[in-house]
């Protein structure tokens, strides 16, 4: 019965996301290839990191750590000109423990801690506050975050 419960969600989101004309939302997995649009890395070699906003149209831009997500977010000007941030549906973050992606808006982030992501220094995202404060004295984070609290500053202080 625990087997049933658990795979709901996969059904319910296969069939909403099987309705014509619906742009696709969900979460995907980078192609081969796949480059973050701001730093030029190939984004499938890092799994654990991986972020992406998805748009209203169905399109996604993946990056290879929270980092680079938010420099694109607060940027978005510099690496397109089709989009704007009104435009995004949704962002996705991989949490930490789980590497399981999370609504980007409702993650917690864990700001200058012993674990570096891809590019070096990193947000590190959680699902939950608990596993958040257990991880930052785990690894000696100094600040736990909202989405709405990271600022263009700290993603600078981090480079």
């Amino acid at each position: 019965m625990q087997r049933l419960f658990s795979l709901t969600p996969v059904l319910v989101l296969a069939l909403v996301l099987s309705v014509p004309g619906q742009a696709v939302t969900a979460p995907s997995t980078p192609k081969d290839g796949e480059k973050c649009p701001v730093c030029g890395m190939f984004v499938k070699k890092y799994p654990d990191f991986l972020a992406q906003i998805v748009f209203a149209d169905g399109t996604a831009r993946f990056f290879d750590g929270v980092k680079d997500l938010f420099k694109y977010y607060f940027d978005m000007e510099r690496y397109t000109n089709k989009q704007t941030i009104d435009d995004i549906a949704f962002i996705y973050v991989s949490d930490y423990y789980s590497l399981e992606p999370i609504e980007g808006h409702s993650a917690w982030y864990v700001s200058g801690s012993a674990v570096y992501g891809p590019m070096g220094k990193e947000l590190i995202p959680f699902a939950g506050e608990d596993d958040a404060r257990q991880f930052m004295q785990d690894h000696e984070g100094k600040s736990l975050l909202r989405f709405k609290q990271i600022t263009p500053k700290l993603i600078s202080e981090l480079d």
